[in-house]
């Protein structure tokens, strides 16, 4: 079993007490709950990524797609086959998945579509005008008392 001390990262850090629950939540998987189904992610450009999976055999109604508290949930659930047919060979897996994404802050999730088996969601980075950095000009001249003195 591994454990992270992240003792020294809070005393000097606020506001990363999530991470902690993300690197629990990497930790407590195997890989095999990451075969299916195969999946990229992909960074298209500064803020823009997607993430593209294989899912041939599922319509756009047997997938869901939720986000809730920066964690970005697919889940494929397909349609019984109400037909009784008897498969010599059954290479094209239908079963049940689910994949979670941790987001990082500001991470949006954009559209989604399913094409040719491959369901491409889209995220972009969108960070508020309020936490971008600005430029504060410097000025030449005398300074002035912030307060006005009260006579």
């Amino acid at each position: 079993m591994r454990t992270f001390d992240l003792s020294p990262l809070f005393r000097a850090s606020v506001g990363f007490d999530n991470l902690t629950r993300v690197l629990d939540s990497v930790t407590r998987l195997d890989d095999a709950h990451f075969a299916y189904p195969p999946y990229n992610i992909v960074k298209s450009g500064e803020d823009n990524y997607r993430i593209t999976f294989a899912v041939a055999g599922f319509g756009p109604e047997e997938i869901d797609l939720q986000v809730e508290n920066n964690t970005l949930t697919v889940k494929g659930r397909p349609v019984q086959d109400q037909t009784q047919n008897v498969y010599l060979h059954r290479g094209i897996a239908g079963r049940a998945f689910e994949r979670r994404f941790e987001l990082a802050d500001h991470i949006h999730v954009g559209e989604a579509k399913l094409e040719n088996g491959l369901l491409h969601i889209d995220l972009k980075r969108e960070i508020p005008e309020a936490l971008k950095p600005r430029k504060i000009d410097v000025k030449a001249g005398k300074t002035q008392p912030a307060l006005a003195q009260a006579a």
